[in-house]
């Protein structure tokens, strides 16, 4: 574990942070949101805001998948995605939500500044994010998808999109390789 250079769970709630926040909106199943909360810490993700009828920590589904990750992601549920939003807004953040929708920006052409605090919203695995909930955000943030189906499983497309917006952040050295 030495070499790899994983973080404790106190050294990770120490750690300076990528300002993004994920949102998940009514979310069925408990290992999508546990997997997200793995995908949250590989990422050191700010925080996870959690929706509605979402499953929450403490819970076995989420702790099977996110293998203690609930322990070390900041985490806070709403009622409402509403309430989330505002809560953001007052914070700082720019809202997008994850949906394929009219006008939306591609993930592989939008950019945001290093210090950009973003959330995403992330929608139900059957309706997606809810049309009420995209009317208050900053617009739609879509992953291009060039096969016959056009949708993803919430967890990869989590993955998806934050991979990106890390990606676009994260500091190289003169060699071009990763500076952690």
């Amino acid at each position: 574990m030495e070499e790899l250079g994983r973080k404790s769970v106190e050294e990770f709630k120490q750690s300076a942070k990528t300002p993004v926040i994920v949102v998940l909106e009514n979310i069925r199943s408990a290992y999508n949101v546990g997997s997200v909360f793995r995908t949250s810490d590989a990422f050191l993700i700010e925080a996870i805001y959690i929706i509605g009828y979402t499953s929450q920590p403490p819970h076995k589904e989420i702790k099977k998948t996110a293998l203690g990750a609930e322990e070390s992601v900041a985490w806070k549920h709403f009622a409402t995605s509403a309430e989330a939003i505002d809560e953001l807004r007052g914070q700082g953040y720019n809202v997008y939500a994850a949906e394929q929708a009219e006008g939306s920006y591609k993930l592989n052409a939008i950019g945001f500044e290093p210090a950009e605090k973003i959330a995403v919203i992330f929608g139900n695995e059957v309706a997606g994010v809810e049309q009420s909930t995209i009317a208050l955000c900053d617009g739609c943030i879509e992953i291009p998808q060039l096969g016959m189906k056009h949708s993803l499983n919430i967890a990869t497309a989590v993955g998806v999109v934050l991979w990106e917006l890390v990606r676009q952040r994260i500091p190289l050295s003169p060699e071009g390789e990763l500076r952690s």
